[in-house]
């Protein structure tokens, strides 16, 4: 059997990005190739109405939610902060759904980068808009220029965690974000910290709710670090 794991898309909706005057539906092949890689079978869920969110989750196995923009504000009810980049509301609340759908059928969550964000923000927390906001900022958080294959950074792993099952206590990871978990929300716990103290890792304080995230991009560096593919192994086999 492989089990049926759903990845939440992403659109290139821009006229400057569109393929060949098209706009594209599209997750990062990396996570169907580490998916794959586990033996399970990926499937792109299209950005959509909030309502066919029960409709995606009760035909899947499990959720990932990728990278992607910035969180819109709106849903942690603060103003946009001047150096907040693009987003997309619709897609935010689309995720938002499928979350909430996914947590009511108990369907495990693997939460990436945007992903860790947008599921600590519909859990009752709250983001740093720009990591300039962030007093102890001292750790080069965007990988630009370094090619995705190459560390940034480390992080510390939470003793007695999920990731400290799959991962060594100091573990190097690349990074590819400009915002953050500001305040935890109150379902969840970290499981992992950059050397500056900023949450690079959660999963549910409830061990009968299975959720996972990182906030950095395993999908990027699974074909040549194995440490990195055995969070899509466990998640996909295990979880």
């Amino acid at each position: 059997m492989f089990p049926i794991i759903g990845i939440a898309g992403n659109q290139l909706i821009k006229a400057t990005e569109t393929f060949q005057g098209n706009q594209v539906t599209y997750t990062p092949q990396g996570f169907i190739n580490a998916v794959q890689q586990a033996n399970g079978l990926p499937i792109v869920l299209p950005i959509a109405s909030p309502e066919a969110a029960p409709a995606y989750i009760d035909r899947i196995d499990k959720l990932i939610l990728a990278g992607g923009q910035d969180i819109s504000p709106q849903l942690y009810h603060e103003a946009p902060h001047p150096k907040l980049l693009e987003t997309n509301l619709q897609r935010d609340l689309f995720e938002q759904a499928l979350i909430e759908e996914a947590i009511k059928q108990h369907k495990p969550i693997f939460a990436v980068c945007r992903g860790m964000q947008l599921l600590n923000v519909i859990l009752g927390g709250n983001l740093y808009q720009d990591l300039s906001n962030y007093s102890d900022w001292t750790v080069k958080h965007e990988q630009q220029p370094t090619a995705p294959q190459f560390a940034t950074h480390e992080v510390t792993i939470v003793p007695a965690t999920i990731l400290s099952q799959l991962l060594p206590t100091t573990h190097f990871v690349n990074s590819y974000h400009h915002q953050a978990l500001k305040i935890l929300a109150p379902s969840l716990k970290a499981t992992a910290y950059s050397p500056d103290g900023l949450i690079e890792g959660i999963e549910s304080a409830d061990e009968n709710t299975k959720l996972l995230g990182v906030q950095w991009h395993p999908e990027l560096t699974h074909f040549i670090n194995p440490a990195e593919q055995r969070l899509f192994d466990f998640f996909v086999q295990e979880f």
